[in-house]
């Protein structure tokens, strides 16, 4: 997906901010980019998957002691993506919204769409998130999170 959202850059001409020419910036993207995989996507994709679709699939839900491990294992992530990428800037590549903040934003909506709030007591990701969807637009956000917004629903 990272490959595909870097071709429609390319491709459309779309405005800086997204995928900045200024090399610092753009290597603070990159370094989120590559970052990513195995720490915020693989940790709450772990929590959605163990949370929701195995006990869809098995009618069993995970044992508390494995999901409070993933649980875990993504506030550890959590707090590193606090510390290192957002520091105290607004967007993960400084005052502009880019790939990276986009990314980041919808895999962490996967646990929250599995019923954990992980915006909870964390004031500085929660107003990143704000800023983010406001960037992005609120309806279109929304819009685009409405199916897996109601998974438990399944």
């Amino acid at each position: 997906s990272i490959a595909i959202l870097l071709y429609l850059v390319h491709k459309f001409k779309t405005p800086d901010h997204w995928y900045p020419s200024d090399l610092q910036k753009r290597a603070r993207v990159d370094e989120y980019l590559s970052w990513q995989h195995v720490n915020i996507r693989a940790k709450g994709s772990k929590l959605f998957l163990s949370k929701v679709l195995l006990p869809l699939i098995t009618g069993q839900p995970l044992p508390p002691e494995k999901l409070e491990f993933a649980t875990e294992e993504l506030n550890v992530a959590l707090k590193q993506f606090e510390e290192k990428f957002l520091q105290d800037k607004p967007f993960i590549a400084g005052s502009e919204v880019s790939l990276a903040d986009l990314v980041a934003l919808v895999e962490l909506m996967q646990p929250v769409c599995a019923g954990y709030d992980l915006f909870e007591g964390r004031p500085k990701l929660t107003e990143w998130r704000r800023r983010v969807e406001e960037a992005v637009g609120q309806q279109l956000f929304q819009e685009a999170h409405e199916e897996i917004m109601n998974v438990k629903n399944l």
